[in-house]
């Protein structure tokens, strides 16, 4: 099941329309946890594009999906067990409704969140279509491409995040700090000695912590 969809600006990573899909009172802090998971992973993707177009990043029993075309990125959220090639057919329908929405001004110059609530009832009428994976509909897109290989990345969102974190921090020149310490999932260790003034001199070493007990 589809639970949450949001479209957004690549460029800035403010959210446009959203589809609030699963939101009643028994679930509406879990609702709320998802929905700043995907604004912040949308501001990450804003700073630092996705390392592909199409992509799918888990996270407990659920699984965000990711499809950016011409500057702006559709996510949904569904259960990791909903058949991610119809959940990128959603996707991509939504690509081509937004392509021809004729707002392309507004698009790129509106500075309020979720502010196109025309598309957002769009969202909810394409996402219907997809509530049943057995409906003919459905079950013709998945076999019509049952042959084909879905080119998409996956990635845990804890391995996500790191990878970010750290390639933000070895980006960055213009930290001023004398002593670093990173400890990454992989087990490995990074530590940046920068105490050189100006960064005239520095060294960098990687310690690989192995763990004998596992």
């Amino acid at each position: 099941m589809v639970k949450l969809t949001i479209v957004g600006r690549v460029e800035d990573g403010l959210p446009l329309a959203q589809d609030q899909t699963y939101v009643n009172q028994q679930d509406n802090a879990s609702f709320l946890f998802y929905q700043q998971q995907a604004e912040l992973l949308l501001k990450q993707i804003s700073k630092d594009p996705l390392l592909h177009p199409k992509m799918t990043i888990l996270l407990d029993h659920h699984s965000f999906h990711f499809l950016v075309e011409k500057k702006i990125c559709y996510i949904a959220l569904s259960d990791s067990s909903y058949p991610r090639k119809l959940l990128f057919h959603y996707l991509q329908d939504l690509q081509k409704e937004l392509d021809n929405f004729g707002e392309t001004t507004l698009i790129q110059t509106t500075s309020k969140p979720y502010s196109f609530v025309r598309f957002s009832k769009i969202i909810g009428r394409i996402r219907k279509q997809y509530m049943d994976t057995r409906t003919q509909a459905n079950l013709s897109k998945l076999n019509a491409s049952r042959k084909q290989e879905l080119d998409v990345v996956t990635e845990h969102l804890n391995d996500f995040m790191q990878r970010r974190q750290l390639s933000g921090v070895f980006g960055s020149s213009n930290v001023c700090f004398n002593h670093l310490v990173l400890t990454i999932s992989s087990g490995y260790c990074v530590k940046m000695d920068t105490r050189d003034d100006h960064y005239s001199r520095y060294s960098c070493y990687f310690q690989i912590k192995l763990d004998y007990d596992r």
